[in-house]
């Protein structure tokens, strides 16, 4: 069956009337699935977390808990959101479609079954469940690594997690989509995940690092970038990886971008990043306050490294999150017109 093992495979069909489930069980068992029935909206639920079905069959209209808050339950658990479901119905409507697909669900087929359609989509899916089920595996391992590489470096405390944290708000005070929030919440675990490729001698060093171990330090960028790019659900998380070290007037690294030639949500993800190396505590450093981590980020745009109208959003947003003090608008106020003057120039 094209990939498909069909005596592993199980499909579960939901459906509160007994011929219904006689008839799709005869049909998928003609194929060779392990067919396993449901009566009810909870008992379906049950049997997906005691069987891990690779497919689910899910009646409509069954009364107490329906087909959509079923699907809705599944989807919202990361332990069954990749199964697919398939809503079956006897009703055309664009509206009963309309909110299955709301609910989550992944395909749909309208009763009576045609017997060749119902192979092919069931097949169609399961091979896609297992798709997705090693993409799932792989991101898993590479934030495992990531995981780590932050181990590596004790004095780096939860970094990563304050970078996604404050990735996934500054984000969303930017008014990114889900995607680019995501990407961003990513990156925050990945951003230096090819340091796992950096000698600890280099990696670990306490004091300057000499021109030549500078030079090989640079090199994590592009090892995280080939270790994630294989993946297509990395492909918004790369250009962060690649990029967070460039500056707004090209004296960064590893291409020497200049500008808005430096992807957006690397600008964006740099911010983040600088802030929180600022702010947190080092063995070779104290831990700076928020107004003077960006007392001193803002010094860096002045020598024109950051995006100024990006630095400007970002320090509104720290001052909304982080600063509470009585003069802060007034503050914010100055801060505008030294960026508006900053551009101008």
């Amino acid at each position: 069956m094209d990939n498909v093992d069909i005596n592993s495979a199980k499909v579960l069909v939901v459906d509160d009337h007994p011929f219904s489930r006689m008839v799709a069980s005869e049909l998928l068992a003609l194929d060779g699935y392990n067919v396993l029935e449901a009566e009810n909206g909870p008992s379906a639920i049950d049997l997906v977390l005691a069987e891990d079905p690779d497919i689910i069959l899910l009646d409509v209209m069954m009364p107490g808990m329906d087909g959509y808050e079923v699907c809705r339950r599944l989807k919202a658990d990361d332990h069954t959101r990749l199964i697919p479901v398939v809503f079956v119905t006897a009703l055309h409507d664009r509206q009963a479609r309309l909110r299955g697909i709301e609910a989550g669900g992944d395909d749909f087929l309208i009763k009576p079954f045609d017997e060749l359609e119902l192979s092919a989509r069931v097949k169609s899916l399961i091979r896609q469940k297992r798709l997705n089920q090693d993409l799932d595996h792989a991101e898993k391992v590479l934030f495992s690594i990531a995981r780590t590489v932050e181990s590596r470096d004790p004095n780096t405390g939860d970094h990563c997690e304050r970078l996604v944290n404050r990735g996934k708000a500054f984000g969303e005070f930017l008014g990114l989509c889900r995607n680019d929030v995501r990407d961003l919440m990513w990156g925050g675990y990945l951003h230096d995940i090819g340091k796992v490729g950096i000698a600890d001698a280099i990696l670990l060093k306490p004091g300057k690092f000499a021109p030549e171990e500078f030079e090989i330090m640079k090199t994590h960028v592009t090892i995280g970038e080939r270790i994630c790019q294989p993946l297509r659900t990395m492909r918004g998380v790369t250009p962060i990886i690649r990029h967070h070290h460039e500056r707004w007037d090209g004296s960064g690294y590893p291409d020497g971008l200049k500008g808005n030639d430096i992807p957006y949500l690397a600008q964006v993800f740099q911010l983040i990043d600088i802030y929180d190396a600022l702010s947190s505590e080092r063995p070779y450093k104290k831990s700076f306050t928020p107004q003077e981590s960006i007392a001193i980020m803002e010094e860096e745009a002045d020598r024109n490294w950051r995006n100024p109208v990006l630095m400007q959003s970002f320090v509104e947003f720290i001052y909304v999150t982080e600063i509470n003090k009585p003069n802060r608008d007034v503050w914010l106020d100055r801060y505008v017109k030294r960026t508006e003057q900053r551009v101008a120039s």
